[in-house]
């Protein structure tokens, strides 16, 4: 099959076109045949080596973390999903590699594909809608009538989670540029910042929780707009002493991560609030509740730009720029 290949760690290195043998498929793993994939700016940080601490893949290796298609094939325990099945998902960390034609999957982290949408809209969904619900749903357990902010409204993540905390009954908040104001509205966005010319921390306060997703300085300015108990959960680090316990890592892992998440946790703890740092799972029931809410009208993909399988390393350069509005996919099929 075709896929294409990281053959080493190197900033903005290129991504190679390779034939590779067809994935083995385990027990309880359903072969997919890939009709659509997308980008995420965790693609770009994996081939750049950013994670190699935490996710220390060997190259070569594929790329991508998302996935819509078909189920061509079951492994001899597998019983969730039969051959045909269209599906789509997000495989878990150590067996990603959804620029490709095909990718074996465990069952538990794939979930039947919305009705209603195409491949290459529901390929937008899995890792943006799956890091919204972690951080909403289950960390912030977001409750109606609660205030959310969510930073960069307009990019993947941020699309999916105002729509999603609209849902959940919260008054939501969040930056984005002015030409992308409307969209952000029309998601469901009651309080919009344009970040170039207001300060987010001047304008908001007494808010129950901040998803952020943007630099250290960014993070340090979110605990000023949160009231006493308020959460803030960060998608973009650093990384706090209870993901490093989750993530099984080393003494000296767990060390680095304390270390790095010192300064903010202290402050938080000063100012009577939580940090949290996130990183998405796979998980294929938490997927069915998303397509439930798709299906049922609640939630729209943003889908900004949609290449063909050969302008992979295009469509992850485009990502790269930080304009994209919602996600870029990739037709495979």
């Amino acid at each position: 099959m075709k896929a294409f290949v990281v053959d080493k760690y190197k900033k903005k290195g290129a991504l190679r076109l390779a034939n590779v043998p067809e994935p083995e498929v385990q027990d309880t793993d359903v072969l997919v045949r890939v009709h659509a994939t997308a980008v995420n700016l965790l693609d770009s940080k994996l081939r750049d080596g950013e994670f190699k601490l935490i996710l220390p893949y060997r190259p070569p290796f594929i790329l991508g973390h998302d996935v819509a298609g078909t189920v061509v094939r079951t492994g001899s325990r597998a019983s969730r999903f039969k051959v045909g099945d269209e599906v789509y998902a997000r495989p878990r960390d150590h067996r990603v590699g959804t620029f490709a034609e095909f990718i074996a999957i465990n069952e538990a982290d794939v979930a039947l594909k919305p009705k209603n949408l195409s491949m290459t809209e529901a390929a937008s969904i899995p890792l943006v809608g799956l890091t919204a619900w972690q951080a909403l749903v289950e960390v912030g357990k977001v409750k109606p009538g609660q205030k959310v902010f969510i930073q960069t409204g307009s990019g993947g993540v941020g699309t999916f989670a105002i729509q999603l905390a609209k849902h959940l009954g919260a008054t939501v908040a969040t930056t984005t540029s002015a030409k992308n104001a409307e969209l952000v509205k029309s998601l469901g966005a009651d309080v919009v910042i344009d970040y170039k010319t207001q300060d987010f921390e001047k304008v908001l306060s007494g808010y129950d929780l901040v998803l952020n997703s943007q630099d250290p300085k960014t993070l340090d300015k979110s605990l000023g707009v949160l009231k006493p108990g308020g959460q803030l959960i960060s998608i973009s680090g650093p990384p706090d002493p209870a993901f490093a316990k989750e993530a099984g890592l080393n003494l000296f892992l767990k060390l680095i991560m304390r270390l790095l998440s010192r300064g903010v946790r202290k402050k938080a703890e000063r100012l009577g609030l939580r940090y949290s740092f996130l990183f998405m799972r796979a998980q294929g029931q938490q997927l069915s509740e998303i397509t439930s809410l798709i299906e049922a009208g609640v939630i729209r993909p943003v889908v900004d730009k949609v290449f063909p399988f050969e302008n992979t390393g295009d469509a992850l350069a485009y990502v790269e720029t930080g304009r994209a509005k919602g996600k870029v996919v990739i037709a495979v099929q």
